[in-house]
């Protein structure tokens, strides 16, 4: 039981354990919570502990490691399984709900709870590592082992060899999701969008993305497509090759209905897809959707007004409907509804003979 800092009350702690097939050598990590990155990050610290790679990890089927189990052939969480490429491991998921596959770290497991960790209390979680890492080095590695015979700390050295080097550098940890490629050619990721090659619009692509790069993925064969550099929120970034020659049918035909809307709004999205290319096909959209919202003639007008400034830009319009107060109807001597007064007078003649038979 350790005390949590945020809550302030004392909950129960996870615990991580790595143990080595010959020397039974184990590395013993506690955390709070758990998830993808966390799993690869506490084996990237057993390593590092060991000062050395297992060629080999065999692991339970947890979500965070394996998200299909299936003995023959598993699949292995993305993140998981680049990290464990990035150090040369690999992983062998165990059979489903039969943990004796692995009794040794199942018996590490057990040790840790039975001896260091029975009954106690602790004020914070690095308090409690301490606590395991001060039993590990001083009571585990150098009792005898019930099933070797022999003391723990002395098969390890014999063991280390065996392991392999560590990296140079550590693992780059990123994020990941699928995505739907738009009509622009271009899929958002939190909230900057990043262009794929031509022939993808319509269909779903995988996405890596860290605080430098962003990699678009084939679902199916894993091949990268496009690796972008990051950008800011309401940034774009698409590449020359991938910018269409001619103007896409789709975008055609919005631009046709951009202009059936109203003049105006066909000369402001045309200036947008002049300057902006298949970058603009959102925009337009939007302006769309600003005249279905609030009439097509406030909309044009309010197009013609960011015309005339010289600008081009879909928000402006947006804004400008946002705080301007509807427009208020303009009284007019001529206007095809208003009819001559002649008209109305025989009306009312005619009625009141009506009246009066």
């Amino acid at each position: 039981m350790i005390r949590d800092a945020a809550t302030g009350k004392y909950r129960r702690s996870r615990l991580f354990v790595m143990t080595l097939g010959y020397s039974r050598k184990s590395v013993r990590l506690l955390e709070f919570r758990s998830s993808s990155q966390t799993w690869a990050e506490l084996h990237e610290k057993a390593f590092r502990r060991l000062r050395g790679v297992t060629r080999t990890v065999v692991l339970d089927n947890l979500r965070e490691g394996v998200l299909s189990p299936d003995i023959y052939d598993p699949t292995i969480n993305p993140l998981y399984r680049d990290v464990l490429k990035h150090y040369g491991a690999i992983p062998l998921p165990c059979r489903v709900n039969d943990p004796d596959r692995k009794g040794k770290v199942e018996q590490g497991v057990g040790h840790a709870k039975r001896t260091p960790l029975k009954g106690l209390r602790f004020e914070s979680l690095e308090q409690a590592q301490a606590y395991l890492d001060h039993w590990e080095e001083r009571w585990a590695d150098t009792r005898i082992h019930g099933t070797t015979k022999r003391q723990v700390a002395a098969m390890f050295e014999e063991e280390r060899p065996s392991l392999l080097s560590l990296p140079l550098e550590p693992f780059r940890y990123y994020q990941y999701g699928e995505r739907t490629v738009h009509l622009d050619g271009c899929v958002e990721v939190e909230a900057a969008y990043y262009g794929t090659p031509p022939g993808w619009i319509g269909q779903r692509v995988r996405v890596q993305w860290d605080g430098q790069r962003v990699r678009l993925l084939n679902p199916k064969t894993g091949e990268l497509l496009r690796e972008h550099l990051r950008q800011s929120r309401g940034g774009r970034r698409i590449k020359e090759e991938d910018r269409p020659k001619q103007t896409p049918p789709g975008t055609v035909q919005l631009l046709i209905r951009a202009d059936k809307a109203g003049r105006q709004i066909g000369a402001l999205c045309h200036g947008m897809h002049d300057r902006d290319g298949q970058a603009a096909v959102r925009r337009i959209l939007g302006m769309l959707s600003l005249a279905k919202r609030y009439g097509a003639g406030r909309v044009d007008a309010a197009s013609a007004a960011i015309l005339e400034m010289g600008l081009c830009e879909y928000h402006l319009v947006r804004s400008y409907l946002e705080h301007q107060p509807q427009f208020p109807l303009s009284l007019r001597q001529v206007d095809p509804l208003i009819r001559q007064l002649t008209l109305y007078r025989e009306v009312i003649e005619q009625k009141t003979k009506e009246n009066e038979l």
